[in-house]
């Protein structure tokens, strides 16, 4: 699965990881999870933004 911040390769033993209109969402670290949980939407709908972003 990818990341849907930063589009990086994740799976879901990783720790960082939020449930979201009931779908689980994982992540590659906490600034990721914490730049997705602040606006999931526009991630959702724009989708990742890369490692520069």
């Amino acid at each position: 699965m990818i990341d849907p911040v930063c589009g990086m390769e994740v799976d879901n033993t990783s720790k960082y990881k939020t449930l979201y209109k009931g779908k689980i969402y994982y992540f590659c670290s906490d600034s990721c999870l914490n730049s997705f949980k602040k606006d999931p939407e526009k991630y959702l709908r724009e989708g990742p933004k890369g490692m520069n972003q």
